[in-house]
């Protein structure tokens, strides 16, 4: 490893106080291209770098690479490692529509669950809770008993630290209550596993898999997806979902053009 290179993982590591995934994240990214071009970073050109990185056909994981390039050459400028500053253009990504699920394709999933027991409500509770409150996986498994608030959600832990308060919808509220009543332990944290302990993202990725198919996450997609083919404001939206930008939740904008379109391709005579 180059020394310039030593010098930008430990500035972001204890200057810009990243945490440790982000900083192996950059130092994998960085170490490859390194080796695999058998010279220092500092002292190659973007063109080689760019015809090193073309051969990744992903070009999530190509823009993810070239963000961990443009990142390090930023800071040998900054820090007079180099005379010019070097930005090599992302790729284009095509948007993609958020994968979703309708409300009957989530009720049918919850009839198969076997409510006998506390686990079967708590995993009942979980799916309503995740559709109902559009919560990322996250903010669902650090809910603690006092951030329900009657028929509102306190979330404390959000993205980027900020709060939001969120209606919860009475159905999944009455579920909650249900699995909070047989639940086994009285704990402070709401999700819980078999052994009493707050229940793990995997865990959480294993409930919402057996019952639906996806992730935790696409509920969330599910929940916004409603709100805006229900006709809901965007802004509305976009503070129910805790996006710190519009442009984030206009996304869900495209289903709901393609739902209209959809209508006028059955339901109009000229579109036969």
């Amino acid at each position: 490893m180059s020394n310039e290179l030593e010098a930008f993982l430990e500035y972001i590591s204890v200057t810009k106080a990243l945490n440790k995934k982000s900083v192996e994240a950059y130092k994998s990214d960085l170490v490859q291209i390194e080796e695999a071009l058998h010279k220092p970073l500092v002292t190659l050109d973007s063109q080689k770098v760019l015809q090193l990185l073309s051969q990744y056909p992903n070009k999530r994981t190509l823009n993810r690479k070239l963000s961990s390039v443009n990142a390090f050459f930023d800071f040998c400028y900054k820090h007079h490692f180099v005379q010019e500053t070097t930005k090599i253009r992302s790729a284009k990504i095509p948007k993609l529509l958020p994968k979703f699920l309708s409300y009957p394709q989530i009720q049918r999933a919850l009839e198969l669950i076997d409510i006998s027991s506390w686990i079967g409500l708590r995993d009942y509770a979980l799916i309503l809770f995740l559709y109902a409150s559009g919560a990322r996986i996250s903010e669902a498994l650090a809910l603690r008993r006092e951030d329900i608030e009657g028929e509102w959600l306190h979330i404390r832990h959000a993205k980027g630290d900020k709060e939001r308060i969120v209606p919860l919808a009475k159905l999944a509220r009455k579920a909650m209550d249900r699995y909070l009543k047989e639940i086994a332990f009285e704990k402070d944290f709401v999700w819980c596993n078999y052994k009493g302990e707050r229940l793990s993202r995997i865990s959480a990725y294993k409930i919402t898999q057996k019952y639906l198919g996806v992730s935790p996450h696409v509920l969330r997609h599910s929940y916004a997806t409603s709100l805006i083919t229900g006709g809901a404001d965007l802004r509305v939206v976009q503070e129910l979902l805790g996006h710190a930008s519009l442009l984030t939740t206009q996304i869900y904008t495209h289903i709901q053009k393609q739902d209209l379109k959809e209508t006028v391709e059955v339901f109009h005579p000229m579109a036969h």
